[in-house]
C-alpha cells in the first residue's frame, strides 16, 4: 500500500507540474494574442510531440519531457543591420546570433509584417513576457492561501507537549531514537518539575507570546539561572530553572533547523503544535517571508554546488537546505502521500509543495538573463530607456534593441542551468532528500 501511495503521489505531483507549466505559457499566449502577435505553437514539455491539435493559427500540444514548455512567437528578434533576416558569418558567435534570428522568422507568412513580436512597443513586450512567470506567482499565492487559511499550518505554542528526561546532543543517535543513554544528565525541565500541559507565560519577567520567542530566549542563556512564569491549569506559578548547555541544530531566521550544530542553552521541552488557520494578514506576512527566503535561496545557489557534488558523487550527507529539482520534489510528493498522517495534512503538504514550486518558477524566470523571461524583459526595458533618452536629446530613434546579439550569453547561461539541473537530478536520484 505504501508503494502504491508513493507512486500515486509522484503522478499527482507530475500532473501538478504539467498544469503549472501550461498555466505559465497561457500567460504568454493570452497577451501575445491580445497584442496581435502570431503564435504558431503552444507546447507543454520538450522533445517529441505525443499529442497536438491545431486550432485557428496555433498548434496546441504536449511533448514527452515535462521539464518546461514554450510558445513560439514569430519575429522574436529584429532583422540585422543590413535589413536581412539571414546573413552568414564564419564566426561561431556570429552564427549563433544569425541562427537565432533566422529561426524567429522561419514561420513568417505574407501579411505577418505587422504581427512580429519585435514590432510591438516595449511595454507590450514586457507584458507578454512578464505574464508567464506572473501566472506562476498567482497560482502560488492561491495555493498558499488555501493551505494557510483553509487547512491551516502546524504552529508551535509555548505549551509543553512533553519534557525530555535527559540531555543528549541533537545530532546524536540517542536523540534520533528518543532514548536516554546511561549516564546522561537529567534535563533542566525534568529537574524543575515542568509537566505536559504547562504553558510558559514569561521568561525572567518578559512576557512570552510565541514558542519561537521562548526558544530564542532559552538558547541565549546557556548555564544561566532563570525564572519561568508557568500557567498550570489556571494556577500561576513562578518556577526557577538552571538551564544547561547542549549541542543543538542551529535555526534560521524562519525558525527552521539547519545542518549546522551549535552550543546553546537547553531546557528540554517539546511544544504542542496544533494546526492553526491563519487570517489573511498573517498569511500574506508568512508568504512575504517565504518570498524572501526564496530570493535568498536563489542567490545562494552557486555556494551549494560543492555540497551537491559531494552528495551526488562522494556519498556525503545531503544537507537540509540542499537545492531540490523536479525529480527530488516528485519523490518528496510521493513520500508525503505515503506517510502516516491525516489525509488533510497530506493534501495540504502536497499543495504547499506545488505552491513552492510555482514561487520558485516565478523567481527564477524573473532573473534578467536570457533565455529566461527576465532577459527579454530587461532587453525591452533597455530599448525603452534608450529611445526615451534619444527623444530627450533630440537624436534619431535608435530602433529596436537587438536581443539576438545576446544569444551567445544565452547559450552560456542555458549551459550552466543545464549542468546544474543534471547535478541536482543525480543527487535527487542517488541521495534524495527524505521527508522527516
Amino acid at each position: 500500500m505504501t508503494t502504491l501511495m508513493t507512486i500515486l503521489g509522484i503522478v499527482i505531483f507530475a500532473l501538478g507540474l504539467l498544469f503549472s507549466i501550461a498555466w505559465h505559457e497561457l500567460g504568454h499566449l493570452s497577451w501575445a494574442k491580445f497584442f496581435k502577435v502570431r503564435v504558431p505553437q503552444y507546447m507543454v514539455g520538450f522533445g517529441p510531440t505525443i499529442w497536438s491539435r491545431k486550432k485557428g493559427e496555433t498548434e496546441y500540444g504536449v511533448k514527452a519531457i515535462p521539464l518546461g514548455g514554450y510558445i513560439r512567437m514569430i519575429g522574436m528578434f529584429p532583422p540585422g543591420a543590413d535589413g536581412k533576416v539571414v546573413a552568414r558569418s564564419t564566426s561561431p558567435w556570429r552564427s549563433m546570433i544569425e541562427d537565432a534570428r533566422e529561426q524567429s522568422y522561419e514561420e513568417v507568412l505574407p501579411g505577418d509584417e505587422t504581427r512580429l513580436f519585435y514590432t510591438r512597443k516595449p511595454w507590450q513586450r514586457i507584458i507578454i513576457m512578464f505574464f508567464g512567470p506572473f501566472m506562476n506567482l498567482i497560482l502560488a499565492v492561491v495555493l498558499f492561501l488555501v493551505v494557510l487559511m483553509g487547512f491551516g499550518v502546524p504552529t508551535a505554542k509555548p505549551t509543553i507537549s512533553f519534557t525530555s528526561p535527559c540531555v543528549v546532543a541533537s545530532n546524536s543517535a540517542a536523540a534520533q531514537s528518543q532514548s536516554c543513554p546511561k549516564g546522561a544528565p537529567e534535563s533542566p525541565a525534568a529537574m524543575a518539575g515542568l509537566k505536559a500541559g504547562d504553558t510558559i507565560t514569561s521568561f525572567n519577567g518578559v512576557a512570552i507570546t510565541s514558542y519561537d520567542q521562548l526558544q530564542n530566549e532559552i538558547r541565549k542563556h546557556p548555564d544561566d539561572k532563570v525564572t519561568l512564569g508557568v500557567d498550570r491549569k489556571g494556577q500561576q506559578l513562578s518556577v526557577p530553572v538552571t538551564l544547561t548547555s547542549n549541542k543543538l541544530y542551529a535555526i534560521d531566521s524562519n525558525g527552521n533547523p539547519t545542518d549546522q550544530v551549535v552550543t546553546a542553552g537547553f531546557l528540554g521541552i517539546q511544544p504542542i503544535t496544533p494546526t492553526t488557520q491563519l487570517g489573511l494578514g498573517e498569511s500574506l506576512d508568512k508568504m512575504g517571508g517565504m518570498a524572501k527566503q526564496g530570493v535568498s535561496s536563489i542567490i545562494a545557489l552557486p555556494s551549494k554546488i560543492p555540497s551537491l557534488w559531494g552528495a551526488a558523487f562522494e556519498g556525503k550527507k545531503r544537507s537540509l537546505d540542499s537545492p531540490v529539482g523536479v525529480v527530488g520534489v516528485a519523490r518528496v510528493g510521493g513520500d508525503v502521500l505515503a506517510m502516516h498522517a491525516p489525509a488533510s495534512a497530506r493534501i495540504a503538504t502536497m499543495l504547499q509543495l506545488l505552491a513552492g514550486l510555482n514561487l520558485s518558477l516565478f523567481l527564477l524566470n524573473m532573473l534578467p538573463l536570457l533565455p529566461l523571461d527576465g532577459g527579454h524583459i530587461a532587453g525591452a526595458l533597455w530599448e525603452a530607456a534608450r529611445r526615451r533618452f534619444a527623444r530627450l536629446v533630440k537624436r534619431p530613434d535608435p530602433g529596436p534593441f537587438d536581443v539576438a546579439k545576446l544569444m551567445p550569453v544565452a547559450y552560456v547561461v542555458a549551459g550552466i542551468f543545464l549542468c546544474f539541473t543534471v547535478l541536482v537530478m543525480i543527487a535527487d536520484v542517488v541521495n534524495p532528500v527524505k521527508v522527516g
